[in-house]
């Protein structure tokens, strides 16, 4: 029994021997393997430190205390941590490393950008990993200690490793800004989280909240700016994107990398010492794309001017607003939209229910605004939508490099046009001149296109709007009581090249309770050369074109009655006499041109018929006899309409 009582202890004795020998062991291997790593760091001209590594053999779990470094780039970067805890680890191949739970305490970083002057601090009492797997040692340390290498270093890191989890309850920073410009700020995240870390991918990155504290001093004044954003969140976020902006491999790279699937965050609500406060409840970004061939940041990074440098030579300012404009070419936004935008200012109110644009290869599709309600120095001012067609923004941006020297010329701001195709606004509601009167437009649309040269040959317009009539605008109309006038107008143009050809169509106007009319007028022999920027060549070839067929609709909705009265008032007459009387008067003044001419008669028959039954509708079509030359009809027209008319076969009639 005593035998079986000391082989037993003598078993006891040895185990726990081996135990503590194999805790010995591997806290010395741990220890041997955190040191390796940090000496790749230091490797690369950075500094690295940390104090005690401890290994918990039964519980699995490394501990690594007091860890600092700094970057050999300049302006460093810095980091310090008080200790990095990694609980039930393990090594499932020679390469990987892998732990239940990674924490790291009391994170303090630092970092100082030298262009703007600007110290950055951040402090974050935990973050927690989840599910960990990584690369057992660093991969190739990063070629340089330069800011490009180790970012591209932290990319390359990144995309090795897979987590279920990485959380911070808070994170605070402080921001001082250099002595040329004094100032600086706290700001406090809340509630940091990503879900689904894998081959560089995450799933969900949201943080609950910032709020933001900044104190600038302007004309020797300290101005004060307080504001929060909440429920910021970013969804299949794809880190490969931002890593293929850093590869010199895809400079030529022309695809768009989706970055991002959705962005949204809101409420944001910013609060200024002068009054001033602005909230939006809402902002969401869909489909962010990044296109590398126009996104390396290398050369981004060169633009930016160093501290005290120089203001740019005129050369150097449009080789800078060059690379502006390509890295507008290198984003891609399928929807971007801003909802419940409010701004209180001492002035007075504004309101903006939404902003939405999308852009892609330095465009913007369409660039619209919608419920604005402000006030003017005249009175309220409401719009319910307003937008902008093809903005071409990185063009505007290499055209306006173009005139910083100089001031352009009419023919060098025709350059501009192409820039933007349109322009629309609906539900507007503004002050009338001085009158407590309003102005509402109901649709105003406006678009070109199909470009030879600067100058668009495809147009169309359309108005619909209501407007107040004053006296001294339209005396006729107010005297029989009319203040108030509805006005229906749509005017399409095109040039077709292979024919040749120029249309007006559709032309219509309808002013309610007077007259809707609708045209088609026709060119010939419209040469391309007629849309030159150059006034003498455009001249020379507008010689060349030819009338064509015009085709006229005039419809009574109450206009002839009004005429007729107005002229009744006038001449002392009845209505009766007064009809009778224009009727006259048009069949005296084409009676000497209807000798030689009969469709003067009959153009002349229509008119009287129109005038005589209204409400009726009065139809022209004019076919030019031949070939007449455009730019001398109009000559015509303005001495002898009726020499003009006569170069055309006439068809008038009228209906009721």
């Amino acid at each position: 029994m005593v035998k079986i009582r000391m082989g037993l202890a003598a078993a006891i004795v040895i185990a726990v021997g081996a135990f503590f020998g194999l805790q010995f062991y591997m806290q010395h291997r741990v220890a041997g393997e955190v040191e390796a790593a940090f000496e790749q760091i230091r490797a690369t001209g950075g500094k690295a430190s940390h104090g005690k590594v401890s290994f918990d053999l039964l519980n699995r779990t490394v501990t690594v205390a007091d860890i600092a470094g700094e970057t050999a780039a300049q302006p460093p970067v810095s980091v310090k941590i008080a200790s990095v805890t990694a609980a039930g680890v393990s090594q499932p191949n020679p390469t990987r490393f892998a732990a239940n739970t990674i924490e790291a305490t009391d994170i303090e970083a630092g970092l100082a950008m030298a262009s703007p002057g600007l110290n950055l601090t951040y402090k974050v009492p935990r973050i927690t990993l989840k599910d960990y797997s990584g690369p057992a040692s660093l991969q190739r340390p990063p070629a340089s200690s330069s800011f490009v290498d180790v970012y591209r270093f932290a990319l390359e890191q990144f995309a090795t490793i897979t987590a279920s989890s990485i959380t911070a309850p808070s994170l605070a920073g402080t921001m001082n800004f250099a002595a040329a410009t004094p100032g600086g700020g706290e700001f406090t995240y809340s509630g940091f989280a990503m879900q689904g870390i894998k081959d560089g991918k995450i799933d969900v990155t949201k943080v609950d909240g910032v709020v933001f504290n900044v104190a600038m001093q302007q004309a020797g004044k300290t101005e004060n700016m307080t504001g929060s954003l909440a429920n910021i969140a970013s969804y299949e976020v794809d880190i490969s994107a931002a890593a293929a902006m850093f590869d010199p491999q895809k400079a030529n790279d022309d695809r768009y990398y989706r970055a991002y699937r959705q962005i949204s965050a809101g409420p944001y609500i910013v609060t200024s010492g002068q009054g001033l406060t602005m909230r939006i409840d809402g902002m969401t970004i869909d489909d962010v794309g990044l296109r590398p061939s126009r996104l390396q940041l290398p050369a981004l990074l060169a633009m930016i001017p160093p501290a005290g440098a120089a203001p740019p030579t005129p050369a150097q300012a449009r080789e800078m607003m060059e690379k502006v404009a390509k890295l507008h070419e290198g984003v891609r936004i399928g929807n971007a939209e801003m909802r419940g935008l409010s701004v209180e200012t001492p002035q007075g109110p504004l309101k903006l229910a939404a902003m939405r644009f999308n852009m892609e290869s330095g465009k913007i599709g369409e660039l619209a605004f919608e419920g604005l309600d402000t006030r003017s120095p005249k009175g309220p001012v409401k719009v319910g939508r307003f937008a902008l067609k093809s903005l071409d923004i990185s063009n505007l941006m290499r055209t306006a490099a173009q005139f910083a020297a100089q001031r352009p010329g009419p023919d060098q701001a025709l350059a501009l046009l192409p820039l933007i195709q349109g322009a629309e606004v609906k539900g507007l509601v503004a002050p009338f001149k001085n009158t407590d009167k309003l102005v509402n437009v109901d649709t105003l649309s406006l678009d070109w296109g199909q470009f030879v040269g600067p100058i668009p040959s495809q147009a169309h317009l359309v108005a619909k709007l209501t407007t107040p009539i004053e006296a001294a605008d339209a005396p006729m109309l107010v005297a029989a009581g009319m203040n108030i006038a509805a006005i229906d107008f749509d005017l399409g143009a095109a040039w077709t090249e292979a024919p040749h050809t120029f249309v007006l169509e559709p032309v219509s106007l309808e002013v309610g309770n007077l007259l809707k009319a609708t045209a088609r007028v026709a060119f010939a022999n419209v040469p391309r050369g007629a849309f030159s920027i150059n006034p003498a060549q455009a001249a020379n070839m507008a010689a060349q074109i030819e009338a064509g067929t015009i085709e006229l609709t005039l419809r009574d909705l109450g206009g002839v009655d009004l005429a007729i009265a107005q002229y009744a008032r006038t001449q002392n007459l009845s209505p009766d006499e007064a009809s009778r009387a224009v009727i006259d008067d048009i069949k005296a003044s084409t009676a000497d041109a209807a000798t030689t001419n009969p469709d003067v008669a009959a153009l002349a028959d229509a008119l009287a018929g129109f005038v005589e039954s209204p409400k009726g509708t009065l139809t022209l079509k004019l076919t030019p006899h031949g070939k007449v030359p455009a730019m001398q009809l109009i000559q015509v027209l303005k001495i002898d309409p009726l020499t003009a008319l006569a170069q055309f076969q006439v068809e008038a009639s009228t209906t009721r």
